[in-house]
């Protein structure tokens, strides 16, 4: 051992946000919901019988955290993996050792693996004897929807418990905890915050006390004291914190909520909820071509001939983003959702087509009206094709009876639109 590392202490140069990590239940902030007072998760930590379980959730919610304070109350050895740089071999090491230990000292081991939805197949079924046979307890944390990520063996065998963003006065408990912390956090200065700093912070952690406490130790570490007080006023607490923390990963689950949400917004007709989501997409960075994609098809799926304009908004907007890109296009972007969102609404298209293909799908197909073949071609009419055709603009208001459906098919209706907009007046057959 040299003499850097004899004084070197790891603890004083990890970052607050480690530092502070909750060493007991009673420090730990948020997530009642699943270890408040009587909690099962609560109960079978206190009494150290904590299965197998993976922890769900965003980033900054406790997971790791709350694995350690598991760890710190059991009695079990307490094993930390990688599920980057942990291969089969060194999972089937610790399993050997956990097995030893169980049968020659009767002691349980413990296993965390943080982001497990790193784990490829092999390495998660090189763990399931393991934690079936209770040779290890496993816990995974993961910011990824494991039932995406994690096999259906895995998950069978370990209690899921989901995480949720921690609130504006959870956040503020652990800066506050951080401050008056004289061993671990900042309790060894003199620090004043202004009112509208604190609300910049709860408001832009979002959720996120990691990415707070971050913020807290940059701003208190980088402003020289006055009169022995550092003073952290608005303009430093910009500076800490400079953008929200937007929750989106373009290919996890969280991706797939939002843009679930966007549709259903403009779908259900709330503008304000589909300018908000947009914003969201736009702000977090998603591909605009997706988004203006997605607006496309809901033109024609949830509005539809109820007003057929709105394909051409939708049209226009993927047009703009070509010819504009952003920032200009959010406006004519901006443009078709609100048309869609605040147009009358009708599916008819989406059933109707759908009626079709299941129809065709199930039945041969049939044999074109022999009035409705192609008369063109050299010796067409000498197979009688074209014959008995009734030219439809030849008759009053450019209609006429006649049969267009094959034989097989007659008598089946598709198209059902519905009564909204001008969708009601646009069956040809209903207004003859």
């Amino acid at each position: 051992m040299d003499l850097f590392s004899a004084t070197f202490n790891q603890h004083q140069v990890a970052p607050l946000a480690e530092r502070m990590r909750p060493r007991t239940l009673d420090e730990y902030i948020g997530q009642t919901q699943i270890l408040g007072s009587g909690k099962l998760l609560r109960r079978a930590i206190e009494a150290d019988r904590v299965s197998s379980l993976i922890l769900y959730g965003p980033p900054g919610t406790g997971k790791t955290s709350l694995a350690q304070v598991i760890a710190a109350k059991a009695t079990s050895r307490f094993v930390r993996i990688n599920a980057v740089t942990s291969g089969v071999k060194d999972i089937r090491e610790i399993i050997t050792q956990a097995g030893e230990e169980l049968h020659l000292y009767g002691k349980r081991t413990l296993v965390f693996c943080d982001e497990v939805h790193r784990f490829n197949k092999g390495q998660q079924d090189a763990l399931l004897p393991a934690v079936e046979n209770g040779t290890i307890t496993f816990i995974g944390a993961t910011t990824e929807n494991p039932f995406f990520e994690l096999n259906s063996a895995l998950l069978s065998r370990s209690t899921l418990f989901k995480l949720e963003l921690l609130e504006p006065s959870e956040i503020r408990l652990g800066l506050e905890q951080a401050l008056k912390d004289t061993e671990r956090g900042l309790g060894q200065y003199q620090v004043e915050i202004s009112s509208d700093a604190w609300e910049h912070w709860l408001n832009f952690a979002n959720g996120d006390l990691r990415r707070a406490l971050n913020a807290l130790e940059l701003a208190v570490l980088t402003t020289p004291p006055e009169n022995g007080i550092r003073r952290i006023n608005l303009e430093i607490a910009e500076e800490s914190i400079q953008q929200r923390a937007i929750r989106f990963d373009k290919s996890g689950d969280n991706h797939y909520d939002i843009i679930s949400a966007f549709i259903k917004s403009m779908r259900g007709s709330d503008p304000d909820a589909a300018l908000y989501w947009l914003a969201v997409l736009l702000e977090a960075g998603e591909d605009p071509r997706f988004i203006v994609r997605r607006i496309i098809v809901h033109a024609s799926e949830d509005v539809g001939l109820a007003d057929p304009m709105v394909m051409l908004q939708a049209h226009a907007a993927a047009n703009a983003l070509e010819w504009l890109g952003l920032p200009e296009a959010r406006i004519p972007i901006a443009q078709a959702v609100l048309a869609i969102t605040t147009a009358p609404k009708s599916n008819s298209v989406v059933t109707s087509i759908d009626k079709a293909l299941n129809y065709v799908k199930k039945h041969p197909t049939g044999e074109v009206p022999a009035q409705l073949k192609d008369a063109h071609y050299p010796g067409a009419d000498k197979l009688g094709n074209g014959k008995g055709y009734l030219y439809p603009h030849a008759y009053p208001n450019h209609w006429v009876d006649q049969t267009y459906l094959p034989s097989s098919a007659q008598g089946e209706t598709f198209y059902v639109p519905s009564e909204i907009g001008k969708d009601r007046f646009l069956n040809p057959k209903a207004s003859k």
